[in-house]
């Protein structure tokens, strides 16, 4: 196969047109189980090294969503020092679909190429994205965080992104702070009683007196979230008192609706 194969995909990654190039990029990682390992390291990770430094985001792209065949194989560690750039490129690449694409592959990366990779080359990109334009990539950047925890561990959590997601609380820009919410309300799925109520809940209810009415109603639906997981005192000292004023002293009606919800 080999004999066949090859010279028309060496052809292929050369080629000029970047359509051409996009079309490879989605099928060649597929050839790795096919060659098996020894193979593979000697005649295709020369080809996804050229591809994965192609001019063309497309390209680049192609090749890390598929990534998991490769990686079967003979594992992405080979890959790891020319995915960093590709991966960085993309990341902050204007087309905000290109964008979101990287982030739906950023667990598998992280779990491939381990914690301290991870931490010292790719945190702070994941949490560049939490303040991102596009409220696409804000909700994506959130739901990747609970992946990264279940990957991880909560201690990992605890040390390194829980404290910089909960500091957005006090960010100027009120999307930020909302990001702070829906991120509190995805990390509580993965996240013990003791973190939730020690370090989430205060910054909840500091929340509940933000001056912008769509902060505040999303503060009565992450207390309903966390609620359920919360001992009894936390619940009458922190969480009752917070709603019922949300619900009977606040001017917006959105808010009130919110709050006699989640009572």
């Amino acid at each position: 196969m080999m004999p066949h194969i090859l010279p028309a995909v060496k052809e292929l990654v050369c080629d000029t047109n970047q359509h051409v190039k996009a079309a490879l990029a989605s099928v060649i990682m597929g050839l790795s189980p096919i060659m098996e390992k020894d193979h593979t390291i000697q005649h295709l990770l020369p080809l996804f090294l050229i591809l994965l430094k192609d001019e063309h985001s497309d390209v680049r792209l192609n090749i890390i969503s598929n990534l998991d065949s490769v990686n079967k194989v003979i594992g992405i560690h080979q890959l790891s020092q020319s995915l960093l750039p590709a991966i960085v490129e993309l990341a902050e690449d204007p087309k905000w679909r290109v964008r979101l694409a990287i982030i739906e592959h950023m667990p598998l990366l992280a779990e491939q190429l381990g914690v301290e990779f991870f931490d010292e080359k790719l945190n702070s990109l994941c949490m560049s994205w939490l303040v991102d334009g596009v409220f696409a990539i804000r909700s994506a950047a959130t739901s990747n965080l609970k992946k990264l925890v279940t990957i991880f561990g909560i201690e990992w959590a605890q040390n390194t992104i829980i404290t910089k997601v909960l500091s957005m609380a006090r960010d100027p820009n009120y999307l930020h702070r909302m990001t702070t919410l829906f991120a509190i309300n995805v990390l509580a799925d993965v996240c013990s009683a003791e973190v939730i109520t020690k370090f989430m809940v205060p910054v909840i209810s500091n929340l509940a007196h933000d001056s912008v009415p769509n902060v505040r109603f999303n503060v009565a639906k992450t207390m309903a979230k966390v609620a359920p997981v919360l001992d009894s005192n936390t619940i009458e000292t922190c969480v009752k008192p917070c709603l019922t004023r949300l619900h009977e002293e606040d001017d917006d009606n959105d808010v009130k609706y919110f709050a006699s919800e989640a009572l």
